[in-house]
């Protein structure tokens, strides 16, 4: 028996080297994919059309101008039923042609692209026109068939020409680049237009139009479009910087100058040159490859740090401009792939898959030590993209599990009653009310592919290049004549044809069958970086400065509405002063301290402080999740919540606590439980204000309840805005509360809310993060697939994942400066300016009546020994970043 289960063992783990998948497996996850798709298309369909994307959390479609904006995310929304025109070529690819037929017959009868409403260029490009054109090419290819589309005589593309002239306003600049936003109906100028008063755009947004203009010049005749591409690529292609030859991030539209210069292959860049190789195999036209291959020679030198990419300056290309990577350049193996290098596509895809079975998806920014550094993923199609063509190039069926994983995690993790929704935090498993559009446009496509065999396609996919958006553009569009973007008395200057030397440049790709003779070379490839990414996370024990006695109070154990404490601090010299929002500044004048003795211990304890916040910011302290388990949700829908100082830790809890949800009587909980019986035993629910957190919490045990959860009183606050906190006690001993207590922020707590008027018993599970969601119903009596069930070997690996990073403080200076933060936003030591995403759990605040503004305050601190200038500097870059990506593709 033991020699058996060797040789068994010993089998599955050749398999897991390399083993083909069956051709029954294959089907049964190409079934998979298709059911998948069915779930989040059709619950659009029931639930959010006509409006343009779904909200799979609260059922409802998301219309601009009615819910809550959420900045430069919403300019992808046009009133224009986004989602169903994203996703009209995604139905033939998946042989739903009676479905793709009733859909087009919808957009031509029920949208409106004459809108009064400033769109991004960039987005309605890629997503609507792209969209209109793919839908476009499909049609045509079923009417020739002529079984489906009889009917059809070109209205999409009628659309989409309507559509490509109500973008033309944006390009009249005098650099040739497009304004980053339009309004459909009334252009760039003027009050009406309410735009055009932008000076910078990202470069993929002014280089990433070629493909759907020059497809749009090409299907209609009207050579403008393809011209005013080519001019902005041309513009960009002459602002590159020389000596590296590389581009910034983002440029000014009117003189060209770079106004970020940090260069990568991520969020602000990404397509750009993607839309410069595949403009070449669309158009036939080779001094895209050309540009591409010089651009991409720069990339290999100086971005590429296999398996890593690392953004850096243009003018000092050797200085690395972060030490963080976004998930967007995860669609860079793929590209890799289309140029013919695939050695180091193995590589850094291996990279983004590790990080992935650490974290279940790419966080939405990630350290070179594979930290979470932005903890959100709203269900990107990147990752999925690259697989699916390293699969094509290797044959690896390494890369068909890669696949499954994907599905796995997403039916586990991001699958909800209606959809399937945006990941909130990575970490906690908790759920954000998005369904983005380019999930049914790209996700599907590149999954259902990986799984495809030639004959489950009902067309040749090798007759396609892919937009950036995925969708379908036939290669017949090279043979279309085109007017050149170069007017006939200019020609190009001689150094860019001596640069452009055909020489220089392979114009094949090479045979993957010759490149990899042996099929364990792959494999060899990947094996040191997953080693790499399984050693990561050191942990370093927390600085000490030698030869320093304890101070007379350590800033982990300090409270700011405790009198004791603020008598040490004022013999220090430190002042605490009360901020009109909430917060508290901590401010050492070294000269007001009682001796120089106590004047050293000030500067410690504010050191100290900086040291400890700046911990806590990297740690990235998890918040807590609370899962409502009870039909219909059946543990799909996860709500962020903060945690307590006291009472029960959930994360040294196995199994949380699971009750009913009852909402407390009085509401605040501020005294004596008056529903005590319908309490007893629930999970009660209260609002916050008027008394301290512990106080609620005491009332609410001493009724009987086995938890508590405290939904903010501030409408509209939620954690996509407003940094988590953990709830602090009253100044006094805490250790008699026994229950665990979490917070909501209002827009959280109000899913619960709605969920209790719908459902009378609404049963929820307190923890450190989801637990297993693998409840039969959500599948229609069928089991959940995939093996991440809480307490597999994966999620295992996402609880050891490293999340602290010790740094030593510098030089003291005699007077120091540092804040801690009230309800609204993080730390700031200018105070008041929220700088930092709205991912982190602060140190603690404690609850309190909100008459004077200064009782209810969070002990939050920033620094890390650095200076608050350099502090501020530093999360203002990343803010700035991170608002760039969600301009990007959000």
């Amino acid at each position: 028996m033991p020699s058996a289960l060797f040789v068994l063992m010993l089998l599955a783990a050749l398999c897991s080297l390399g083993c083909a998948m069956s051709r029954d497996e294959k089907l049964k996850l190409r079934n998979q994919v298709v059911e998948m798709f069915d779930h989040a298309y059709q619950n659009y369909m029931d639930h959010a059309y006509p409006a343009d994307e779904l909200m799979p959390l609260t059922c409802r479609g998301r219309v601009r101008g009615l819910e809550p904006s959420r900045g430069d995310v919403d300019d992808a929304l046009g009133k224009f039923s986004l989602t169903l025109i994203d996703t009209l070529d995604t139905l033939v690819l998946l042989n739903k042609t009676a479905e793709f037929e009733a859909a087009v017959r919808r957009v031509l009868s029920d949208v409106r692209l004459d809108n009064d409403i400033v769109v991004s260029v960039f987005e309605t490009n890629i997503r609507v026109l792209g969209g209109l054109l793919g839908g476009h090419s499909m049609a045509v290819m079923l009417k020739e068939e002529g079984q489906h589309m009889r009917w059809y005589q070109d209205e999409l593309l009628h659309m989409a020409k309507d559509l490509g002239l109500r973008l033309l306003p944006a390009f009249n600049t005098s650099s040739g680049l497009p304004y980053p936003r339009v309004n459909l109906k009334y252009g760039v100028r003027g009050p009406e237009s309410r735009t055009g008063t932008e000076t910078d755009t990202c470069t993929a947004c002014a280089g990433t139009i070629i493909l759907e203009f020059a497809a749009l010049s090409r299907f209609t005749g009207d050579p403008v479009f393809e011209a005013h591409a080519r001019r902005a690529l041309d513009f960009l292609w002459e602002k590159r910087q020389r000596n590296s030859n590389l581009v910034g991030t983002t440029i000014n539209i009117h003189s060209g100058e770079w106004v970020r210069r940090d260069s990568g292959v991520g969020a602000g860049i990404d397509s750009y040159y993607e839309y410069l190789l595949k403009a070449y195999v669309l158009l036939g036209d080779e001094q895209f490859l050309q540009r591409f291959n010089i651009h991409y020679a720069s990339i290999m030198k100086y971005i590429s740090q296999p398996p890593l990419l690392l953004d850096v300056h243009i003018h000092k290309p050797l200085l690395p401009a972060r030490t963080w990577m976004d998930s967007l350049l995860a669609f860079f193996p793929g590209l890799q792939v289309l140029k013919g290098d695939i050695r180091p596509a193995i590589e850094t895809h291996e990279m983004l898959y590790q990080v992935t079975k650490k974290h279940n998806f790419l966080p939405e920014a990630f350290t070179t030590d594979f930290r979470v550094h932005w903890a959100q993923h709203p269900l990107r199609p990147e990752f999925a993209e690259s697989t699916y063509f390293l699969y094509k190039a290797t044959g690896d069926p390494y890369y068909l599990e890669a696949g499954r994983t994907i599905m796995d995690n997403l039916n586990r993790f991001a699958r909800v009653p209606c959809g399937f929704a945006a990941m909130k935090d990575v970490r906690t498993g908790s759920h954000e009310d998005r369904m983005d559009s380019f999930f049914l446009a790209e996700m599907f496509k590149y999954l259902f592919l990986l799984f495809a065999d030639p004959e489950d396609l009902r067309f040749d996919v090798e007759d396609y290049i892919f937009t950036t958006e995925a969708h379908l553009l036939p290669l017949s569009l090279s043979t279309t004549p085109h007017v050149s973007s170069v007017p006939p008395n200019q020609t190009i200057p001689q150094v860019e044809q001596e640069e452009l030397d055909d020489s220089n440049f392979d114009w094949t790709c090479p045979n993957t069958r010759l490149l990899f003779p042996d099929p364990a070379f792959p494999r060899n490839l990947r094996e040191p970086i997953r080693s790499a990414v399984d050693r990561s996370c050191p942990r370093p024990a927390p600085y000490r400065e030698p030869g320093m006695g304890a101070p007379p109070l350590r800033a982990q154990d300090f409270m700011a509405n405790n009198p004791e404490h603020l008598e040490l601090l004022r013999r220090m010299g430190v002042s605490l002063i009360h901020l009109k929002d909430g917060r508290v500044q901590l401010v050492q004048h070294a000269t007001q301290a009682v001796s120089p003795i106590a004047a050293e211990d000030g500067v410690r304890f504010m050191q100290e402080m900086m040291e400890l916040s700046s911990q806590q910011q990297k740690e990235q302290l998890p918040p807590r999740a609370i899962q409502i388990v009870s039909h219909p949700f059946f543990g799909r829908v996860v709500l962020t919540a903060g945690p307590a100082q006291f009472g029960t830790d959930l994360s040294k809890s196995a199994t949380g606590v699971r009750g009913f949800v009852t909402v407390a009587e009085p509401y605040t909980g501020c005294g004596e439980i008056t529903n005590g019986e319908e309490v007893q035993g629930h999970i009660a629910l209260l609002q916050r204000g008027q008394c301290m957190f512990a106080e609620k919490a005491r009332h609410i045990q001493k009724a009987g309840a086995i938890g508590g959860i405290v939904v903010d009183d501030n409408e509209g606050s939620s954690s996509d805005t407003a940094p988590l906190f953990q709830m602090a006690g009253d100044g006094r001993s805490t250790d008699d509360i026994a229950l665990p207590l979490l917070f909501l922020f209002h827009k959280e707590g109000n899913i619960l809310l709605e969920a209790l008027k719908e459902y009378r018993q609404v049963e929820v599970l307190l923890g450190d993060k989801a637990r297993d969601r693998g409840e039969a119903a959500i599948f229609k009596g069928k089991p959940l697939p995939g093996s991440l069930f809480e307490g597999s070997a994966d999620v295992r690996e996402a609880e050891e994942d490293c999340q602290t990073e010790a740094t030593s403080p510098t030089a003291s200076e005699s007077e120091a400066t540092t804040t801690t933060s009230g309800k609204d936003g993080d730390a700031s030591p200018t105070g008041g300016e929220d700088v930092g995403p709205a991912e982190d759990v602060g140190p603690a605040e404690a609850d309190a009546p909100k008459a004077d503004g200064g009782e209810e305050e969070e002990q939050r601190v920033d620094g890390a020994g650095r200076s608050a200038d350099r502090l501020l500097a530093d999360w203002r870059d990343d803010l700035e970043a991170f608002r760039q990506m969600e301009k990007d593709e959000l």
